[in-house]
């Protein structure tokens, strides 16, 4: 993944979460980047943005409770799901909003 696309996809991703919730935190954790509901404070966590060699992460903390009647969702943990991103068309594409819209 290069470097534009990261950037792009993290500029996206962002945009959303502060459109949906403008309190929402975002916090640097386990190579990622971790979002919390309420800025500072973990136990408000939502989830986070992942990246790897050729696709970036979004993962739900309680992911399995969410609903995904298009299958988007991956995934088969007892909490986590997450949505595999390659490009920033994938954000709307994968209906983010829509999941990131139930989390907060």
């Amino acid at each position: 993944m290069t470097p534009d696309i990261k950037t792009a996809i993290t500029e996206k991703v962002n945009e959303l979460i502060l459109d949906i919730c403008p309190d929402a935190g975002f916090t640097s954790k386990y190579g990622g980047t971790l979002i919390e509901a309420v800025a500072g404070d973990p136990k408000t966590a939502v989830g986070g943005l992942f990246f790897y060699e050729d696709h970036a992460s979004f993962e739900f903390s309680k992911g399995a409770d969410l609903v995904d009647p298009n299958g988007h969702l991956e995934g088969k943990g007892k909490f986590r799901r997450h949505l595999k991103l390659k490009t920033a068309e994938d954000i709307k594409e994968k209906q983010l909003r829509n999941f990131l819209q139930q989390v907060f």
